[in-house]
């Protein structure tokens, strides 16, 4: 019932419950079909504490165009199965479940569409799933390798998150998306009643790798590699300029890394979560991807 009359978000659920070594596990997808498709498939990944309501103002500009739109939930997040152990969440887990959720799809010619955590683990998928990966369509995120420090604006927010286990979402993301509606606030709020679904919530700010041998760095460092030498695909940066903790020098940083990455399209406006100014940050892309 929380999930009745989400604004904007009026897509059709899909469920599987047997995905590859997540047992009695329900994961949550979007899968928009173009009435003309081009072959080509956008893989969207949310990050925390959104979930694929984050993408409801890209998915239109992107079936338009030919694309079909894959927007998964990850445990823990939107309407997937939220286990209330914490310690279920890790680097590993849920890396490892977006490869299983491509397999299990058998998606190929993909564009990766990804921001914040869908990001941090959307880029360790390439370079094991290289012959399904043709493009990257990247917005405020990083890289976790483990060997540069963290930022002071997100060792404030993960301390933060840490003192907040039942974090206000809807409060959060008023304040980061001021354009935002009451409505539109709570719809990413919807998915967690209270405390007890908010385990992925409160613990993925507390996954980032912050040392050498965290979970995920040496994964990172390979991924690192991958898209400084190998990556073959074509490229398209979008970077939110008021994003205080994964913004301008961060992305800047990771440009440097992606092969034949051409210069970013800023949106002066932008913060953290620029899916919400995604309509142009989509078709922007579209131009770049074709």
């Amino acid at each position: 019932a929380r999930f009745a009359n989400l604004p904007g978000y009026d897509f059709a659920a899909n469920y599987y419950s047997d995905l590859k070594g997540y047992p009695g596990l329900r994961m949550h997808y979007l899968d928009e079909r173009p009435a003309t498709p081009n072959g080509r498939v956008a893989l969207c990944l949310h990050g925390q504490p959104t979930w694929s309501y984050l993408y409801r103002k890209m998915m239109p500009g992107l079936t338009a165009a030919g694309y079909r739109v894959i927007a998964p939930d990850m445990f823990g997040f939107g309407k997937s199965d939220k286990p209330d152990d914490d310690a279920f969440y890790s680097f590993s887990t849920h890396r490892e479940m977006l490869v299983q959720f491509v397999l299990r799809l058998d998606l190929q010619n993909v564009v990766l569409v990804c921001q914040d955590w869908g990001g941090l683990l959307g880029l360790t998928l390439p370079m094991d799933l290289r012959e399904r990966f043709t493009g990257l369509l990247i917005m405020n995120t990083a890289l976790g390798t483990g060997t540069a420090p963290l930022t002071q604006g997100f060792i404030d927010w993960r301390a933060w998150c840490k003192a907040n286990p039942d974090m206000p979402v809807a409060k959060l993301m008023s304040r980061s998306n001021k354009h935002l509606s009451p409505d539109e606030a709570a719809a990413y709020e919807a998915p967690y009643p209270d405390a007890r679904y908010k385990g992925g919530v409160r613990q993925f700010p507390q996954l980032v790798p912050d040392h050498p041998y965290a979970d995920g760095a040496a994964l990172s460092r390979r991924a690192r590699h991958f898209w400084q030498h190998e990556w073959q695909g074509k490229s398209f940066m979008a970077i939110g300029m008021q994003d205080p903790v994964l913004g301008p020098p961060v992305m800047r940083g990771l440009q440097a890394i992606i092969r034949n990455c051409p210069a970013p399209l800023e949106v002066a406006d932008g913060g953290h979560f620029l899916q919400e100014w995604g309509g142009p940050v989509a078709t922007a892309a579209l131009r770049v991807l074709a």
